[in-house]
């Protein structure tokens, strides 16, 4: 603070931290008594530490007993801002300031100080550098499973007036999750290239698009459950019996220019659509059928799978654009899993029919169903399948095991999306060779774009 005669010109000349000088109370009256504690009478903390209402000061200390101001007068309030403390006090405040846990009157005191002495004024940045230091740095990207962490607490806490069925809940997370990391990234990373991957016969095919071009083969291909529970498709009528495959290459010819970010939100309606129908709808139409060109599922495998394919989308997407994701939640997995072993053996028959596959060994009839393969998939989602070889309308029996493979759930999701070669899958393999690599290339021909 400056006086009222102080000139200002001589106060912009002034430096701001002079050299050092000797300490405040290096000139004190050393012939009194010592001040009792390094907070003086004024300091707020003084009734903290000798308790509560006034004091009497202890005789020979030259100090009169607190009494009430009398009111300042408005040109004496700048003058009480600062706190007449001497400079070991000031000092032994410097730690308390750099944790920001100094009064407003202290802090304008402590500041006001170190502008004049040298000393102090490199004690505080020492001080603030290391309080620096104990704050840990934080991740700036935030986790992609947060938004469903609070939904699941609250809906627990208040539950949904309709809730979702627990058939169409993975297909509800999988686009949220989804929704959130096309949130986090930036407008160029929407023209990111990505390269879709599946299994056809006996090789590995690809399809190079964009990040925005991902989300709308997820559009055109959610269409086919849009249209059967009488839903707007977003190609239109007439062209619902196409595949997936040619529905996507239609909804990407059909736009004037490549997608763009802009498809972000006629996806994120289309799969809030479905949820809400699905919701309201009650539990018939868990079995409602939807065709996929060559196949069909009921709409409770439908949605289980369109969740599949919406996780492992957002798995390449997140690999183009360096971002971090994380697989279903066991629950979830496990039921993709289960998905994938039970369309096993018509996939396996079907391979057989084209020649690509072992021709059945034995005679299934109805006491007895032929072989089968123990499929064990090992980690989050995990369990035990046991898979017919011989025909597939018969149920695997462990009884009939004549091979068994074990593998992580995550890899065998990925063999399945096609994503890994099944000549390549790290798998534990035991028993007939020609039946586990029947099985492997069927789990690889589930795949499609």
């Amino acid at each position: 603070m400056t006086g009222a005669n102080d000139d200002p010109e001589e106060i912009a000349r002034a430096p701001r931290i002079p050299g050092p000088r000797p300490a405040a109370d290096d000139h004190a009256d050393l012939t009194g008594p010592p001040d009792p504690s390094p907070f003086a009478a004024s300091s707020p903390f003084a009734d903290d530490v000798y308790g509560d209402g006034p004091r009497a000061e202890e005789p020979g200390s030259g100090r009169a007993p607190d009494v009430p101001a009398a009111p300042e007068a408005p040109e004496a309030v700048e003058a009480l801002e600062l706190l007449d403390l001497p400079h070991r006090t000031l000092k032994s405040l410097l730690g308390a300031w750099a944790l920001s846990a100094c009064s407003p009157e202290e802090t304008r005191t402590v500041e006001a100080h170190l502008t004049e002495c040298a000393p102090c004024a490199d004690e505080a940045l020492r001080l603030r550098d290391a309080v620096g230091l104990l704050h840990a740095e934080r991740d700036l990207d935030l986790d992609p499973l947060l938004r469903s962490r609070v939904l699941e607490n609250c809906l627990g806490r208040r539950p949904a007036r309709i809730p979702v069925p627990a058939w169409a809940s993975p297909y509800d997370a999988e686009t949220a999750r989804l929704d959130a990391l096309l949130r986090d990234i930036g407008e160029a990373e929407w023209h990111a290239p990505v390269r879709l991957k599946w299994f056809e016969g006996e090789r590995a095919v690809n399809r190079k698009t964009t990040v925005a071009g991902v989300i709308g083969h997820l559009l055109a291909v959610d269409g086919l459950v849009a249209a059967s529970l009488g839903l707007d498709d977003p190609l239109g009528a007439g062209i619902a019996e196409l595949s997936p495959a040619e529905r996507t290459e239609a909804y990407w010819k059909a736009s004037a220019r490549p997608p763009t970010r802009t498809i972000r939100e006629p996806w994120r309606d289309q799969s809030h659509t479905l949820i809400r129908t699905v919701s309201f709808a009650g539990r018939g139409v868990a079995d409602l059928t939807v065709t996929y060109g060559d196949f069909a599922l009921p709409l409770r495998d439908s949605l289980l799978e369109r969740a599949f394919e919406c996780w492992l989308h957002a798995d390449d997407i997140a690999n183009a654009v360096a971002y971090p994701y994380d697989p279903p939640s066991g629950s979830h997995l496990h039921g993709m899993i289960d998905l994938a072993a039970r369309l096993l053996p018509a996939a396996l028959a079907d391979r057989r029919r084209l020649g690509l596959a072992a021709p059945a060994r034995e005679l299934v009839t109805a006491g007895s169903p032929g072989r089968s393969l123990h499929l064990e998939i090992e980690g989050a989602g995990g369990g035990h399948w046991y898979i017919a070889l011989d025909s597939p309308a018969a149920l695997g029996s462990p009884d009939h095991a004549v091979a068994q493979v074990a593998m992580d759930g995550v890899e065998f999701c990925q063999l399945v999306a096609g994503h890994v070669p099944p000549q390549d899958a790290a798998a534990g393999q035991d028993g007939d060779r020609e039946a586990i690599r029947d099985v492997l290339f069927a789990a690889a021909s589930l795949s499609r774009m």
